[in-house]
């Protein structure tokens, strides 16, 4: 190993980059040198020649010996301090919820704290911020729950897509026959005007909502809504012109109202001026539009703002809309009963071009995307082509962009999953046009993130839900558990050695049991091979094994002990009520089924590694939710997990009982 390599290698370890990982099947990889210098420029660590890699070196040397901006703790256990400020004598503790205390430092650390919250530190002359967490997350208080995964645009009611408004009409359905809540994908704010894509999974900001979900035009009366796929250029563009003439509508005081928000909230103002933006350049990333306006702050930006104030205040109306709608669904769901209510989705990262990375780009990953290494799933690897915030900038800014975050994906709703919960320990990021494959791992602040997630969930009373599919890091289901996050148990994924599927009971405990997930094979679609026609249609390069899935429907059907054959040619209607049964009577407190297996359907929501071959994200339910819930089969599969969900409450050895029966 030459010394250039043997310092890029060191400075990378240095970063937190993993110049070694193992795959699923526990090989070990070396990173490409090459990699690992791309992702240290990324991060603001050049290593190209000598000097540079002494400067980064000499960099994080002088970072090392700064006091940190923040520090996280477990109530009731002692802290120990980093070396710099074990050293003093004491601390001054300014409590967020008011009063101040002195605090000895003895044996280099702080004695435990009970007070809960964000706290302001000073230690010499340091200030920080000290969280003092809750050992686990909100857990429930009794019994299991049950509830649909929905997603929004899917429903049908009197626009082309479904809306917030269809969401508060469904959740209101499922209550009344006994749901305790309704897991949807994320709803974060798209680039507005743009063509590139309509994932929620690849927002603009995480921070606001998509105005589109609250202001969809009603469809003209008289017309049949036989549209089975949302046709979203022309539905977005109908929903904008029908923000635009609502806004137009408003009176005076109600626009002082808007103006007085913004004033309160920069972020908002700040996002609504980038939507502005965004509509006058056609939704293309801001990297592609004149330089004057690459930066909030600019002279040309503020001129805009001061020129245009409607057009940024037409904005922030569609934003107060969103929230009024999101509010009202949430509310909605629990004056019907619902334990939990709306089960929000955090989506991993942002699109790179979008108003997140506009407003602070210095807080983001730059020249990297972030995805995952080749797996079962994705031998290949995936690039997600999205960013998220970079490990070193979230300690700099003391967490405050990801609290906020948090904070803001909980205002609605009684529990979050995060996406790619993985990211929280370690995220795989790739080179600007590089490979998949030729990614690395970037190592995230596990323990500080995972207790502002506590905090958050206990100040919002909301579960969360980490999704845990794919290669962990060593040790991480452990974590998640002893923290109180869920993880997931898909019915697809949980196999055997040999390959067959295990029985309801091996299912973990502190994890939420479901049939699928929208990146997963319907029921009805496996026991078909629908996903299979679809990927030998579309993923030539992908060889697809048309004959394993015989063998893996005789897995199921061993499983599952229905009356049916494992073969495809026979009514799907037992396959379906078995495996809503098998993951209805597994000992986890949250079971989820997709709408579209409560249906029995056969499309996915989302065929992964596609983007347009695929209809994704733009598939409709085929009736409206109060018809569908009407249906014989569905209203049997809701009644299942219903009693099943009530007999697990009443006795801890259900499960086991149903099992035998079964």
């Amino acid at each position: 190993m030459t010394n250039g390599v043997h310092q890029i290698r060191r400075l990378a370890r240095a970063v937190g980059l993993a110049t070694q990982w193992q795959d699923v099947d526990g090989i070990t990889h070396d990173a490409p040198t090459e990699s690992l210098e791309a992702v240290l420029h990324g991060l603001g660590f050049p290593a190209t020649n000598n000097a540079d890699r002494k400067q980064s070196l000499a960099e994080l040397a002088e970072n090392a010996v700064r006091p940190p901006a923040f520090l996280s703790a477990d109530a009731g256990k002692a802290l120990r301090l980093p070396p710099l400020l074990a050293r003093e004598a004491a601390a001054e503790i300014d409590y967020e919820g008011g009063g101040s205390a002195r605090l000895a430092i003895e044996n280099g650390g702080l004695p435990g704290l009970k007070s809960i919250g964000y706290h302001r530190l000073t230690i010499g002359g340091a200030v920080l911020t000290l969280a003092v967490a809750p050992l686990r997350c909100h857990a429930l208080s009794a019994g299991p729950i049950w509830g649909p995964a929905i997603q929004i645009p899917s429903l049908r009611g009197k626009s082309p897509y479904g809306t917030f408004k269809d969401l508060r009409e469904a959740a209101a359905l499922f209550a009344d026959h006994g749901a305790d809540l309704v897991a949807i994908s994320p709803v974060h704010a798209l680039v507005p005007g743009a063509t590139r894509h309509f994932s929620p999974y690849a927002p603009s900001s995480r921070f606001h909502l998509n105005t589109a979900l609250a202001l969809a035009p009603d469809m003209k009366p008289g017309l049949a809504d036989a549209d089975d796929l949302i046709d979203w250029p022309s539905a977005l563009h109908a929903a904008l012109r029908l923000q635009q003439d609502r806004f137009a509508e408003l009176g005076g005081e109600a626009r002082k109202a808007l103006d007085e928000r913004a004033a309160r909230d920069p972020l908002l103002w700040q996002h609504a001026l980038f939507d502005s933006l965004s509509l006058r350049h056609n939704g293309t990333s801001w990297q592609d539009w004149p330089a004057a306006f690459h930066d909030p702050s600019s002279p040309d930006v503020q001129q805009f703002a001061r020129e245009n104030p409607q057009e940024v205040a037409l904005q922030l109306f569609g934003q107060d809309e969103a929230e009024r709608e999101l509010g009202a669904a949430h509310q909605q769901a629990l004056q019907a009963g619902m334990r939990t209510g709306l089960i929000a989705d955090l989506a991993v990262g942002v699109d790179s071009g979008g108003s997140d990375v506009w407003r602070d780009r210095s807080a983001f990953l730059q020249g990297l995307s972030i995805g995952a290494p080749p797996d079962p799933l994705g031998p290949d690897g995936q690039n997600w082509g999205l960013t998220t915030y970079s490990p070193h900038a979230l300690r700099a800014q003391g967490f405050a962009p990801w609290i906020a975050m948090i904070r803001k994906a909980l205002r609605y709703a009684g529990g979050l999953r995060v996406d790619h919960a993985f990211g929280l320990r370690r995220m795989w990021v790739i080179p600007e046009g590089a490979d998949s494959r030729l990614g690395v791992y970037l190592d995230y602040p596990l323990d500080d993130l995972l207790r502002i997630l506590a905090i958050e969930s206990h100040r919002s009373k909301a579960l969360i839900i980490g999704e845990d599919l794919g290669t962990p890091p060593d040790g991480f289901a452990e974590v998640m558990a002893e923290r109180g996050i869920l993880g997931m148990s898909v019915l697809w994924f949980e196999r055997e050695p040999d390959g067959g599927f295990k029985p309801s009971s091996a299912y973990r405990p502190n994890s939420v049991a479901m049939t699928g997930t929208h990146d997963t094979p319907t029921v009805a679609g496996w026991w078909y091979g629908r996903d299979l026609e679809w990927r030998q249609a579309l993923l030539t390069e992908e060889q697809v094994d048309h004959d394993r899935r015989p063998v893996e429907r005789g897995h199921l059907h061993a499983r599952l002990a229905t009356r049916v054959e494992p073969s495809g040619k026979v009514s799907v209607d037992k396959v379906v009520d078995a495996a809503i049964a098998h993951i209805a009577v597994a000992p986890t407190p949250v079971k989820i089924v997709p709408i579209e297996d409560l249906l029995g359907l056969e499309e996915q929501p989302n065929l992964p590694g596609t983007i347009d071959e695929h209809p994704n994200w733009r598939r409709r339910l085929p009736e409206p939710t109060d018809a569908l819930l009407s249906r014989p089969d569905v209203a049997r599969r809701m009644m299942l997990l219903r009693e099943t969900c009530d007999q697990v409450s009443l006795s801890p050895n259900v499960v086991d009982q149903v099992e035998e029966q079964r």
